[in-house]
């Protein structure tokens, strides 16, 4: 190709160029801008399907093509070889609570098991007190030989219309125990509650047992109860034991022997010394605990409901059978029985029979009340109540007239 003689200019370049109106021909005819347009539609169609692609590995399905019911032991074996599950981390920091206002308290720890030692579970005695001075000391006495750890016992008191010094005599014996620390006598803890409910009956023997007194007295005594239970009960116990202050004697593993029951409600019985001519005669206290019997489900049919039954009282015949006259201290201790009512001098309770509502009703439930109510009320809610016949706790002896008996024998 012969380049001019003076080089390449513009009007030798222009000359060469195809004249605009040609160019502008060619651009617009039909054939070529169909052309253009293919081609433009082409590319933006593979532009497409590409990203498509990309975005559609986030929704694959790892898996085979087959169910895994279906696909034999080494095809299982071939697909897993050169798969992996994908695992996604999403570490959350913990929730921090700072206000003071504000408690958690988590009671699926709490548990009630025989292993209640080993677990170190907590036991919450309680004991409703009223001119109880005189029994304090022999109370603490017996408290303080308990072979439970201590550390593992709370204590607590209710106090109410005292006519004598119970509080002071409470206060200095427990400041007797909690003192000795270093002989391992001190419990963990000890709530006093001071609750007046007023004068029911009088607290004179005689008085305090006759049947006229029985109903009031016993509404008077379940509300006691009630809340001495309501103020000391923490969410660490897991056992509770209802303890009179007037028992003169009791086995000093007495907690551990009721916890191995494992059993909701478990009473012993209650008997009480009588010597009379040098001779022990061993008198039964306790016939407050009893199973039903015919006789007594057709008198509590003829009964109105707000009428309270006192047991062994000669206004009422319920022919029950009472654990009193079942047993003997001198056979097999762990032996038990099913009970319908209960009396309240020694009973141990799960703790979460009474979270769950169960209390000492202070008016006539099944025509009863306090802890017979207690029992009849446990047993409608499906829990077990078991008395120990030849388990023996021994009360002091009241020396009841014999009036008060309704036709019992002390012995």
């Amino acid at each position: 190709m012969l380049l001019p003689k003076g080089g390449v200019t513009w009007k030798s370049a222009r000359a060469r160029l195809p004249p605009w109106r040609a160019v502008v021909v060619l651009l617009t005819r039909t054939r070529f801008l169909v052309s253009v347009a293919v081609t433009g539609l082409i590319i933006l169609l593979w532009r497409g399907i590409s990203k498509s692609a990309a975005e559609m590995q986030n929704f694959y399905c790892y898996g085979s093509s087959k169910s895994p019911m279906e696909m034999s032991i080494n095809e299982m074996v071939e697909w897993n070889a050169h798969l992996q599950t994908p695992v996604i981390f999403n570490n959350h920091e913990p929730y921090e609570v700072n206000s003071s206002t504000i408690t958690s308290v988590d009671l699926n720890p709490i548990k009630s098991t025989p292993q209640a030692v080993a677990n170190g579970e907590r036991v919450l005695i309680l004991t409703p007190l009223r001119d109880a001075a005189q029994f304090l000391p022999k109370y603490f006495d017996l408290l303080s030989e308990l072979t439970y750890p201590h550390e593992l016992i709370d204590l607590g008191f209710l106090v109410g219309d005292c006519t004598d010094d119970t509080l002071a005599v409470l206060t200095s014996e427990l400041k007797r125990v909690q003192d000795q620390v270093e002989e391992k006598i001190a419990f963990r803890s000890a709530t006093i509650v001071q609750k007046d409910f007023g004068p029911v009956v009088d607290m004179d023997i005689e008085d305090k047992h006759s049947f006229k007194a029985q109903g009031p007295r016993r509404k008077a005594i379940a509300r006691a109860r009630n809340y001495l239970l309501y103020s000391a009960l923490k969410p660490e116990h897991s056992w509770v034991y209802w303890r009179d202050v007037d028992i003169v004697d009791s086995p000093k593993k007495i907690i551990e022997d009721f916890i191995a029951h494992d059993k909701d409600i478990l009473v012993p019985n209650i008997w009480f010394h009588r010597y009379e001519n040098g001779r022990d005669i061993e008198g039964r206290f306790d016939y407050n605990s009893w199973i039903e019997s015919d006789k007594g489900r057709r008198l509590r049919e003829s009964l109105p409901e707000d009428t309270i039954l006192a047991e062994g009282y000669k206004e009422f015949d319920t022919g029950r059978t009472y654990l009193v006259k079942l047993g003997d201290w001198r056979k097999n201790k762990d032996e038990e029985v099913e009970l319908d009512g209960i009396g309240g001098v020694n009973i141990l309770v799960k703790a979460d029979v009474h979270r769950s509502g169960i209390n000492f009703p202070a008016y006539s439930f099944e025509n009863q009340a306090e802890t017979e109510g207690f029992a009849r009320m446990a047993k409608r809610a499906g829990y077990q109540v078991v008395g120990l016949p030849n388990y023996v706790v021994w009360h002091i002896d009241t020396q009841e007239k014999p009036g008060n008996l309704g036709g019992r024998k002390a012995y």
